[in-house]
C-alpha cells in the first residue's frame, strides 16, 4: 500500500513524491524483522516450522540480528519506483472514470488503486524476487551477495522468466485484496455511527489499518503460493528451501494443501497482522514530519515542529505562486529602496 500526501496544494509534486517514499522506507526498515518472520514462514523454511515466536528465536540463533534485516535494501529500493509508478497510474485512472463534477465512487476508487498496483509490481516485480531470495537464504552461508549480485545471478542461471515467476498471482491476488477494501469502507458509517466526511484523523488511521488487516487476509494464500515460486529454483541448496517441491501454480497450489493442509496458506499471518498497526503508524507519522518539514521551507508555518501558520501569508497559494509573489514583494522593496536613495541624493 503506498501512502501519499494529498490534498494539500502547499507541496510540490516532488515533496509529495518524496514524502510518501521516505516514509516508506523508514517505516519499512523498522519493521522488518515481521516481514523476514512472515516471508520464512510463507515459504516453508526450517526456521519457521515451530510457532510465531519460535522462528524468532530460530533466526536470531542460526543468522544473528542481521538475519531480520536480509532484503531490506530490496524492499526499500523497490519502494522509490513503485510509489511513482502506483500514484501517477492511479491519477490517470482515476481522472478517466471521474464524473462531470469531479467525483468517482468508492468502487472505482479502489479498482484504480488495485490496478495502479499491478502496473507498479510488474515493473518492480524482479525486486521483490530479490527480496525473497535474500530472506530466504542463510545469510553466514549466502549465494547471494546484495541485490544487483542477486538479480543479476538469477538472470544468467535462470533467465528472466525466473524474475517475473508468481508474477500471475500478483494480478490474481488483488481481486480479494480490493474485494476487501471495498467491504470495510461501504460499511465504515456503520460502524462509527456517523458519515465517513467527520471522521478525525484517529478513525481514518483505524479504518486503513482494518481495511488492510481484512483485504490482506483474504489475499494472503496468493501471496504465500507467490513467495514460495519465487524462492523455489533447483540451482539453489534445498531448492530455496520451500518446504513443497512444484511445478507450476496450480501445482503448488495442491501440493500444499495435500501436504500441509489448507490453513498453511495462511502461515506467518500472525507477523503479518502484528506488523500492520506500527507499519501504518509510522508511515503515516513519518509522512506528516516530512510534509511540515516541506511546508516549513515553502514558508506556510513558523517551525517544522507546529502547524502555526505564517503570519500574513495566503494558505491557498500554490509553493510556486508563493514564491513568485515573493520574488515579486522582493524587487518590489528594493525598487523603493533604491529611489528613496536616489531622492537623498
Amino acid at each position: 500500500m503506498v501512502v501519499s500526501v494529498k490534498n494539500d496544494t502547499r507541496l510540490t509534486s516532488t515533496q509529495r513524491f518524496l514524502c510518501s517514499g521516505f516514509a516508506g522506507f523508514f517505516s519499512k526498515t523498522v519493521t522488518s524483522p515481521l516481514e523476514v518472520v512472515k516471508i520464512k514462514r510463507q515459504v516453508g523454511t526450517f526456521h519457521g516450522k515451530g510457532g510465531f515466536l519460535q522462528t524468532f528465536i530460530v533466526i536470531y540463533q542460526n543468522e544473528g540480528l542481521r538475519g531480520f534485516w536480509k532484503g531490506n535494501m530490496a524492499s526499500c529500493l523497490r519502494l522509490f519506483p513503485y510509489t511513482a509508478v502506483h500514484l501517477t497510474t492511479y491519477k490517470k485512472i482515476v481522472h478517466l472514470h471521474m464524473d462531470e463534477l469531479g467525483f468517482i465512487s468508492q468502487w472505482r476508487a479502489i479498482f484504480a488503486g488495485g490496478l495502479a498496483g499491478v502496473t507498479a509490481a510488474l515493473l518492480t516485480y524482479p525486486l521483490e524476487v530479490a527480496e525473497t531470495r535474500l530472506i530466504v537464504q542463510n545469510c553466514r552461508q549466502p549465494t547471494y551477495i546484495g541485490v544487483s549480485h542477486t538479480l543479476s545471478k538469477i538472470y544468467r542461471n535462470e533467465g528472466l522468466p525466473a524474475l517475473y515467476r508468481g508474477f500471475s498471482l500478483t494480478v490474481l491476488g488483488a481481486v480479494p485484496f480490493s474485494v476487501g477494501c471495498y467491504a470495510v469502507y461501504v460499511n465504515l458509517d456503520k460502524l462509527w455511527q456517523e458519515p465517513s466526511f467527520r471522521f478525525t484523523p484517529l478513525q481514518n488511521f483505524i479504518n486503513g489499518c482494518i481495511a488492510a488487516g481484512v483485504a490482506q487476509t483474504l489475499s494472503y494464500p496468493f501471496e504465500t503460493v507467490k513467495r514460495k515460486m519465487q524462492a523455489q529454483s533447483p540451482r539453489l541448496p534445498h531448492f530455496g528451501g520451500v518446504d513443497v517441491h512444484f511445478t507450476g501454480m496450480m501445482d503448488c497450489f495442491m501440493q500444499v494443501i495435500r501436504n500441509k493442509g489448507v490453513l498453511s496458506l495462511w502461515n506467518g499471518l500472525t507477523a503479518n497482522m502484528i506488523k500492520i498497526v506500527p507499519y501504518f503508524g509510522l508511515l503515516f507519522t513519518c509522512c506528516e514530519m516530512c510534509k511540515q518539514v516541506c511546508l516549513y521551507r515553502n514558508g506556510y508555518i513558523v517551525s517544522p515542529l507546529s502547524y502555526q501558520p505564517t503570519p500574513g501569508v495566503d494558505q491557498s497559494l500554490g509553493p510556486y505562486e508563493l514564491e513568485e509573489v515573493r520574488r515579486y514583494l522582493k524587487n518590489r522593496n528594493f525598487g523603493s529602496g533604491e529611489s528613496s536613495f536616489g531622492n537623498r541624493w
